[in-house]
């Protein structure tokens, strides 16, 4: 493990496309770029969570307050899908399949600004940019990842400390709800799933207060690799094995504390392949 990058408040949605990682800091306010050695921050007045890159190319980004996917342009996100008529709660994680396909966490309320828990729900936007419902009733819905050469989607549900798993259809419609793992068990009683991605043998998750990156799979397999003090917030892989994850500095506190207190810190850790097989 070695410390990649600096300087984040709050490291959401990190993708690795092209040689470069992105990073969304809503609680910063923008967004971070790391290509050809330059970590450069751009500033957003629509705050970015979840970060997907299309076929083609395009970054997309769930734009936390407005409802709505963006396409980058550079400077910002311009219009994509409008999500008011479906979206109850802020924009949370996002993830797409190989024919554009989005899926996006509706997390239902905004927790660190103490508004009262109600369930939140999974939304498809489809690649013409259509909008539904996916499936309803999930907790808090966190980190999103497609496995299982697509026929699987994973869906972290945070305050239920459980990853919950969906059969994909070839019409992109989510269906055979059932239980992935069971972190509490699995990894450790106070295990809360945040940021997911997908490996060759099931999902990394970051696992908050248990402080570790833990490789899961529907059989109960796991590795974890251990955060020290910070609480693992977000990851992703690079075409190489790597394993970035965004790591929270608290103060030993929870993050959403931190958050609420202004006193949060983060930084992107790097773990080399051989520390992720």
């Amino acid at each position: 493990m070695s410390r990649y990058r600096d300087g984040l408040t709050l490291g959401e949605g990190p993708r690795w496309n092209d040689g470069a990682l992105w990073v969304s800091d809503p609680q910063k306010g923008g967004i971070w770029t790391d290509s050809g050695g330059t970590w450069a921050f751009t500033p957003l007045t629509a705050q970015s969570n979840g970060l997907w890159f299309l076929p083609g190319g395009r970054l997309a980004g769930a734009i936390m307050r407005e409802k709505r996917v963006g396409l980058w342009d550079g400077a910002g996100f311009g219009a994509y899908a409008d999500l008011s008529d479906v979206a109850a709660g802020p924009l949370g994680d996002m993830v797409g399949d190989r024919h554009g396909g989005l899926y996006v966490g509706d997390v239902g309320y905004a927790a660190h600004l103490g508004e009262q828990p109600r369930p939140g729900r999974l939304i498809r936007v489809a690649p013409d940019g259509r909008a539904t419902v996916a499936a309803e009733d999930v907790e808090f819905p966190n980190g999103l990842a497609i496995i299982d050469d697509g026929r699987t989607l994973v869906v972290a549900e945070t305050w239920a400390q459980r990853l919950t798993a969906f059969t994909v259809g070839v019409d992109g419609q989510l269906t055979d709800r059932r239980l992935f793992a069971d972190l509490a068990a699995l990894v450790h009683p106070e295990a809360r799933p945040d940021g997911i991605c997908a490996a060759a043998q099931g999902v990394w998750v970051c696992t908050l207060s248990a402080h570790a990156v833990a490789l899961v799979d529907e059989s109960g397999r796991l590795d974890r690799i251990g955060t020290g003090e910070g609480q693992p917030v977000a990851c992703c892989l690079d075409p190489e094995g790597r394993l970035f994850v965004t790591v929270a500095e608290t103060g030993g506190g929870s993050v959403l504390e931190a958050v609420a207190a202004k006193t949060l810190k983060t930084h992107v850790e790097v773990y080399e392949p051989d520390a992720v097989r």
